[in-house]
């Protein structure tokens, strides 16, 4: 019998203060538990490097982009190279100037740079003006063929849409990772708390159960401002179901081992894609169907 396709990863929850280097080394240090742990896909939360500087509108917090690939990438291949891990790490991407993206980097476990995503969907909510930093990604979706899987990543507001999950999952990728800074406000009753992130979480399983795919979210905590990040990072199989799902309000480092070979029986018995009408999909393309 043929031995089953598994592949542990690793999940970095971590709280960011203003200290650029302490959040950079607590990354790095993650990392390294994991891969200790018989990590061997590592996924950092989004913009890991600094607090989530998007709850203000200041243009001082451009100086925090860098190059990609660049400075942090250069470290992370050492890294990924050192422990045969593969990283995937979001960061503040400067282009060029006056021009600047929301990135994930994907360093491959011989340390090779793969290349990058460029977040997609880019929201613009009170505490959340990513607008006013970040341009909207022109790299389309895409996929990246690591050592271990071939995977997708995705980015943090990508993963309310089924479009960005399908179209990943459509061009290969085995697993879906999903960088996310998320949170509740201080001004929140619970149940409000409660309800969005039932929504955050059942959004992201459905991509799992539509594609047949596992489904890797990587959520900060801690408080920042007037925002409580609300952890929760997890690990879905490949018919929606939580393999794993870390507290709220504690940094952790967890591995959770990931079977790929659960893919194909599952898409087989609910077979999603086989039945798609993709003869009948011309109207996503609209913004808005009106009546006619």
């Amino acid at each position: 019998m043929a031995k089953e396709r598994i592949v542990n990863i690793g999940l970095v929850q971590n709280t960011c203060s203003d200290d650029l280097e302490d959040n950079f080394q607590k990354a790095i240090k993650g990392i390294e538990e994991a891969a200790a742990q018989g990590a061997q896909i590592v996924c950092l939360q989004e913009l890991f490097r600094s607090k989530y500087f998007c709850d203000v509108e200041d243009y001082d917090n451009f100086n925090l982009a860098e190059a990609i690939p660049g400075p942090t990438t250069e470290k992370f291949s050492e890294l990924a190279k050192k422990h045969n891990v593969v990283i995937v790490a979001s960061l503040f991407e400067k282009r060029a100037q006056g021009l600047y993206h929301n990135t994930a980097a994907v360093i491959d476990a011989d340390g090779t740079y793969m290349g990058k995503y460029r977040k997609m969907h880019i929201p613009d909510d009170p505490g959340y003006f990513e607008k006013f930093y970040f341009t909207p990604g022109d790299l389309g979706f895409k996929t990246f063929d690591t050592k271990y899987a071939k995977i997708g990543v995705l980015v943090c507001w990508d993963q309310w849409y089924p479009e960005a999950a399908r179209i990943t999952a459509l061009k290969g990728a085995e697993m879906l990772f999903y960088p996310t800074a998320i949170g509740w406000h201080n001004s929140q009753d619970e149940q409000t708390n409660k309800e969005q992130h039932n929504a955050w979480q059942t959004i992201q399983q459905s991509h799992a159960v539509a594609n047949g795919i596992p489904v890797i979210g990587v959520n900060r905590t801690g408080v920042e401002g007037d925002m409580q990040f609300w952890g929760g990072s997890y690990v879905t199989n490949a018919f929606g179901w939580l393999d794993y799902k870390a507290p709220h309000l504690e940094e952790i480092v967890k591995v959770v081992p990931v079977n790929l070979d659960k893919s194909d029986s599952y898409r087989v018995h609910w077979p999603f894609l086989r039945d798609r009408r993709i003869d009948a999909y011309a109207p996503i393309e609209k913004r808005f169907i009106d009546e006619e």
